[in-house]
């Protein structure tokens, strides 16, 4: 029932910044009780994960993500965040909004996503 949607991507030049957003569409009941992951795939490479939240506000990152992106979420409104500064083309991917379920104590180590956006793009240039 739950319809994740993205928005937020855009092409920016390195060292800018974008905010993403993932939206449940309708809102489910259930949506604040999930914890929330973004990923991303760049061209031609696997998936990844970049940073995850839990139910309880608890973020871990990715390694690329540490030090530039913050993710965050509204559980009224039920939204997901992911402030992304200082970007680098590496960045350059299409980023995913995604859900589990099982929501408490989830790190981008064992969160498993069982609902997925389709996708938003961010492409940063030199």
């Amino acid at each position: 029932q739950v319809h994740l949607v993205e928005s937020g991507g855009d092409s920016v030049q390195a060292g800018g910044s974008l905010r993403l957003a993932c939206a449940a569409t309708p809102v489910n009941s259930e949506y604040a009780a999930m914890a929330m992951a973004w990923f991303r795939q760049p061209p031609g490479k696997e998936r990844e994960v970049v940073a995850a939240i839990d139910r309880d506000r608890n973020p871990t990152y990715g390694d690329a993500a540490k030090g530039r992106f913050t993710i965050s979420r509204d559980n009224v409104k039920n939204i997901l965040y992911l402030q992304m500064d200082n970007l680098i083309p590496e960045d350059t991917a299409m980023y995913f909004c995604a859900a589990d379920r099982f929501g408490r104590r989830t790190t981008i180590t064992t969160i498993r996503p069982t609902m997925w956006g389709q996708g938003t793009q961010v492409t940063v240039s030199s």
